[in-house]
């Protein structure tokens, strides 16, 4: 099973001993950055390998939009409005 986004609304409770139990040996989870790094190094680590990645083009972000700071409220709603996809950019 897997979430996320979620930018359609709250998403419907499940009782997981009815649905996941009677389906065998399932497994419920909501992993967090804390549970794939253990220390400040670390993080900074895999940030810096991300960033590696994206400036020999072997990881390419998409960019929806790009907004000026003062258009901030425009992003959001935007994002509310789900009428973006990727990433979207604020720009002092």
């Amino acid at each position: 099973m897997v979430l996320f986004g979620a930018s359609s609304g709250p998403v419907p409770p499940v009782d997981p001993i009815k649905q996941l139990m009677a389906k065998g040996s399932l497994t419920l989870t909501r992993p967090s950055l804390i549970h794939y790094v253990t220390s400040r190094d670390e993080l900074q680590q895999r940030a810096g390998d991300v960033f590696a990645m994206i400036g020999a083009g072997k990881l390419r972000l998409r960019i929806s939009r790009t907004y000026k700071l003062e258009e901030v409220q425009q992003a959001h709603r935007d994002l509310e409005g789900r009428k973006t996809t990727g990433k979207i950019l604020l720009v002092p």
